[in-house]
């Protein structure tokens, strides 16, 4: 709908779909948009640039056929070295590259993709619960960890309400939600402090747990 709004306002514009997380250094893949985009039910992140690649890998790290759904990994010039600070986190996403020459790396990005008909990779959500707020990347088990280090915090879960995180707590009688909110503060970046804290008697579960 936005790619048909801007072509309807500015007609004969040239439209381009980058996409590429930081770690790979700006656009990764880029698909020049036409006319018939109107027509299509997504808009492919399309084919990498010159000296990148992209993989679609099933859960080990062996290639899905086109048009099967697998985790986009990365390659090729401008990855980053890895995180400060965080080897594990590093070694986590930053994998050796089953493909490339000997040292070479792929990078995960958690996201889903296939190849169409066409050769062009086309975006389908993300691998794990990360999540995007005011443009940072956001894993909410991080912001739930800290809640729990809370010692009065027993049950924790941190959602998305209103593009905001909100956090939902069982805790011991008599702590405020203001309380916690400042301790999280305290310990994580802005962007991972909870918005909304909500404290609640139990967690409602499915039958199931």
């Amino acid at each position: 709908a936005h790619v048909q709004k801007l072509q309807a306002q500015r007609p004969g514009i040239t439209v381009v779909n980058g996409y590429g997380p930081a770690e790979s250094m700006g656009f990764t893949t880029t698909h020049l948009i036409d006319d018939t985009a109107g027509s299509q039910a997504a808009v492919p992140i399309g084919t990498p640039l010159m000296n990148k690649g992209a993989y679609v890998l099933d859960g080990r790290l062996n290639l899905c056929p086109p048009g099967v759904t697998g985790e986009l990994y990365l390659a090729g010039e401008g990855l980053a070295h890895g995180y400060l600070g965080r080897p594990d986190l590093t070694a986590s996403r930053f994998v050796p590259d089953p493909f490339g020459p000997a040292g070479g790396r792929l990078y995960r990005t958690g996201d889903l993709a296939r190849f169409d008909a066409g050769g062009r990779l086309v975006y389908e959500g993300r691998a794990d619960d990360q999540i995007k707020i005011r443009g940072f990347r956001v894993e909410p088990g991080e912001t739930e960890t800290a809640l729990l280090t809370h010692p009065a915090v027993t049950q924790a879960v941190v959602t998305v309400h209103e593009e905001r995180l909100a956090a939902y707590l069982v805790t011991a009688e008599g702590t405020s939600p203001d309380e916690i909110r400042r301790y999280v503060a305290d310990r994580l970046p802005d962007h991972l402090v909870p918005t909304h804290v909500t404290v609640l008697d139990r967690l409602p579960l499915t039958p199931n747990g």
